[in-house]
């Protein structure tokens, strides 16, 4: 039970380190809101106009609404590892790796920091949708589900972000590779469109993107009356399987990008 506690106190130690240099930009925050407001008020109208986007039981904009947020999810995260790479350029990353945490704990204590910039991009998601009319379910349990998706899913990427970092180790590098990874990421799910909808090949590819399962499952919660197409017991497996690979490879390779 101690090392439990050890461990549990030596992620929040991170977390809270995190969270505090967000406290101190909070300009960031406003920033990243201006993108998901884009997308729900001019994309999402006038594609609301195309009939058969959004299937025959939604409107466009109610099925739109939760992969806003999934998309700002991702956005939020995948550039984590631009901070991780100036962390080592500061030799704070150096600092981590020699403290008494063990590699698993920093990493899963930077997952946990970045669900903070996604909550606040939930806030806003959720504002706007429901200004241009989303038949929100504001269920206690519903909510819950919703928290516990972004926590899911805004780890992963962030995750899968850090390993991107630990493996080329300039922001140059980084960020050419980081724009190459999101907007396909982003396309081949079912964020703006059904998989019905999708030829046979890039059906299989979103089968095998995580980001498809976040988006599913937040369809179900956030609308009212919405059910998961794969099961909300095959989105929330491959969100928590696929979290535990990248985060054990992200401790692996960690001690790479500082040397």
């Amino acid at each position: 039970m101690e090392s439990v506690n050890d461990f549990v106190t030596q992620v929040s130690a991170v977390t809270d380190v995190e969270v505090r240099k967000l406290w101190h930009d909070p300009m960031e925050l406003f920033t990243r809101a201006i993108q998901p407001v884009l997308w729900l008020l001019l994309f999402g109208e006038v594609m609301a106009h195309v009939r058969g986007l959004g299937g025959d039981q939604v409107g466009y904009l109610d099925f739109l609404a939760p992969g806003i947020l999934a998309q700002s999810v991702l956005f939020a995260a995948i550039f984590y590892g631009i901070a991780a790479i100036w962390e080592r350029d500061l030799g704070i990353l150096q600092r981590y790796l020699v403290s008494p945490a063990p590699r698993v704990a920093i990493v899963m204590g930077k997952a946990l920091s970045s669900t903070v910039r996604s909550l606040a991009q939930a806030v806003v998601v959720y504002a706007v949708a429901f200004a241009v009319g989303s038949d929100l379910s504001f269920a206690p349990l519903h909510l819950a589900g919703v928290l516990l998706l972004i926590a899911i899913g805004s780890g992963l990427f962030s995750t899968f972000s850090l390993i991107i970092a630990c493996i080329v180790k300039t922001r140059e590098r980084f960020m050419g590779i980081g724009q190459v990874l999101t907007m396909p990421i982003f396309f081949a799910s079912n964020a703006i469109y059904p998989i019905a909808l999708m030829p046979h090949w890039l059906q299989i590819v979103s089968r095998l993107n995580p980001l498809t399962y976040e988006v599913d499952a937040l369809r179900a919660l956030m609308l009212r009356g919405g059910e998961p197409v794969l099961g909300f017991a095959v989105d929330f497996a491959v969100l928590i399987v696929t979290l535990g690979v990248v985060v054990a490879v992200a401790a692996r390779l960690l001690p790479r990008m500082a040397a």
